[in-house]
């Protein structure tokens, strides 16, 4: 038996809500499950609601086990820091660059990255190089 952790869509038509959960892959999607390991909603809230909230714990867990996510599943935990990138993810797509922004799991908005502050430190480089050329 191969455990999957997939995602069950549940919610009303075009309002999808989603839930984590550890399933045999041979039960259909919305069909028998082993357990619920959180939920997923790709709209959240005009309030700003959460938009996934994961229990690590029982993911790493059964990871550990054997237990193989699906590729939707796959992205949300590189997200949220508990996996590497899929090999997709980190060689680029055809249609353009991905998104590759880490995201705060329980709120799911983009963390904050420190600007490098390599151009100016480039532009005072060449700046340098000019005058000691103009010196020569």
């Amino acid at each position: 038996m191969v455990v999957r952790i997939r995602l069950s869509r549940f919610g009303c038509k075009n309002k999808p809500f989603y839930r984590v959960m550890a399933a045999n892959s041979r039960s259909p999607r919305d069909g028998n499950h082993l357990e619920v390991l959180g939920y997923y909603n790709p709209l959240p809230g005009q309030d700003g609601g959460k938009r996934m909230g994961l229990n690590f714990e029982r993911v790493k867990y059964w990871l550990s086990v054997g237990a193989q996510p699906s590729e939707p599943v796959q992205r949300i935990l590189f997200r949220a820091g508990v996996l590497p990138p899929p090999p997709m993810v980190a060689m680029g797509r055809k249609g353009g660059p991905r998104d590759m922004r880490p995201v705060d799991p329980m709120t799911g908005r983009v963390l904050n990255e420190e600007k490098p502050v390599a151009g100016n430190q480039e532009k005072s480089g060449n700046d340098e190089a000019v005058d000691e050329s103009n010196s020569a």
